[in-house]
């Protein structure tokens, strides 16, 4: 190797080390995170434990490599034969390999390389099996694909999406000693045309994990020739070389890049769990809120200023939102975002405001039972007010303090579109008039 070479590969390595290094202190800044509630770990906790898994996985220097495939392909012959060994089960019935199974590639060059075989893809009822074999591939450093011939559609979506995980993969034509030479020219060359912007070319190796025995003619003692099958060796050869290419070039980077991209995945199922959490509680907080300004309404008997007096219960609602979404907002931050929602929904809840304006009036010439039904309907009318107000305000947190490109008309539009005012209503006055009710009873 000349001394460029040298320089080179020595390069490769230091790189590697360090994209190692900044892997690994990702995943540990993610484990760390003080903002992750803990109901929210404890819901994560076999994603966390992966996590933990991870990160020794980097502290030792360990690679995986996974086989994935179809039924049949001889995923698991082709692990033993790279292995020397019988490590993997083989049968000839479809499906033996039931779960991920591991071993370490107990040959000098690869210390710390691991092999893994997964279920086959595409048995019948076999969807938790290939849910398994996804997982696997998508957590290893390096995918061999494999196959036994051309590539059936089955097959072609799995290397998809296998592909669209940003995993290295070698697709492996098993079996090839079924074929003859032109047949194997022709084989990989409709490999090549299937796995075009997929695959590189040179990612495309030929093997025969568990060659069928040949039949030879031998001549006995008796001078009588008989027929006698020999099993063939495993041809890995051009498999063996690619792999050797890849690890040695880019072993360590492999395995930075598949724990970043595991911690982005990772991250994005976080922000995910949480957002669905805080929406859970925001809508239990905005209810409470409705529910308080439905009967803060219903029970004051002064026309028109009761409306404005409820409107702090809006502000006290977006504060305490903004709280909940980890982004506090100050007073008079609060009160521009309600005054601008308020300004929206004047424009596009005329009708509505008009109706609370009317029953607000009303209140002022009826008494007993209808004084109690009237501030029902201006109760049901406040709670939806305060329901819609809650919606955008939750939505515009939701998105980092943002409208978003069409500005707040689109989202309080689109807020006011997917709720069923009736029955939003409906439900408002049956909660505020059951309150009421407690209210005078007391």
């Amino acid at each position: 190797m000349s001394t460029s070479q040298t320089e080179t590969a020595s390069e490769k390595i230091d790189q590697g080390e360090d994209h190692l290094a900044l892997a690994r202190a990702s995943l540990e800044e993610l484990i760390a995170d003080p903002r992750i509630a803990g109901s929210v770990r404890t819901s994560l906790n076999a994603d966390y434990q992966e996590l933990a898994a991870m990160i020794d996985k980097l502290e030792h220097g360990h690679l995986h490599i996974a086989a994935f495939g179809r039924v049949g392909t001889g995923k698991s012959s082709l692990l033993n034969a790279l292995l020397g060994a019988q490590r993997f089960a083989v049968s000839a019935l479809h499906g033996e390999t039931r779960s991920r199974s591991v071993a370490q590639w107990q040959q000098e060059e690869s210390q710390g390389v691991f092999l893994i075989d997964t279920p086959g893809i595409n048995e019948v009822e076999g969807e938790e099996r290939e849910k398994l074999a996804t997982e696997v591939a998508g957590r290893a450093d390096l995918v061999l694909f494999v196959t036994d011939g051309d590539m059936t559609d089955s097959e072609l979506q799995g290397l998809r999406e296998i592909a669209a995980m940003d995993r290295p993969i070698l697709l492996v034509l098993n079996k090839a000693d079924r074929y003859g030479p032109e047949e194997r020219v022709r084989l990989k060359q409709s490999l090549i045309r299937h796995s075009a912007g997929l695959i590189a070319g040179e990612n495309i190796v030929l093997c025969s994990a568990a060659p069928a025995p040949m039949m030879f003619l031998v001549s006995g003692e008796d001078g009588v020739e008989r027929e006698e099958r020999r099993p063939q060796e495993a041809d890995l050869n051009e498999l063996k070389e690619r792999l050797w290419e890849i690890l040695a070039a880019e072993g360590k980077t492999l395995a930075a890049v598949n724990a970043g991209l595991f911690a982005a995945q990772l991250s994005d199922r976080l922000g995910q769990k949480i957002l669905r959490v805080r929406r859970h509680l925001a809508d239990r907080l905005i209810k409470i809120y409705c529910i308080g300004k439905g009967v803060a309404v219903g029970v004051n008997p002064v026309p028109v200023a009761d409306l404005l007096a409820a409107a702090f219960v809006d502000f006290g609602m977006v504060i305490h939102l903004s709280r909940l979404y980890g982004l506090p907002l100050g007073s008079r931050e609060a009160g521009k975002l309600v005054k601008v929602i308020m300004a929206q929904l004047a424009a596009l809840m005329g009708t509505v405001w008009a109706v609370n304006f009317v029953s607000s009036a009303l209140k002022v010439g009826t008494a007993g039972l209808s004084t109690l039904v009237t501030a029902g309907a201006q109760g049901a009318v406040a709670y939806y007010s305060t329901y819609v107000v809650g919606r955008v305000a939750e939505e515009y947190l939701a998105q980092g303090c943002s409208w978003g490109s069409g500005g707040p008309k689109q989202v309080v539009q689109q807020i006011l579109e997917s709720l069923d005012r009736e029955s939003i209503m409906a439900q408002g006055r049956e909660q505020v008039l059951a309150r009421l009710k407690r209210v005078q009873r007391a």
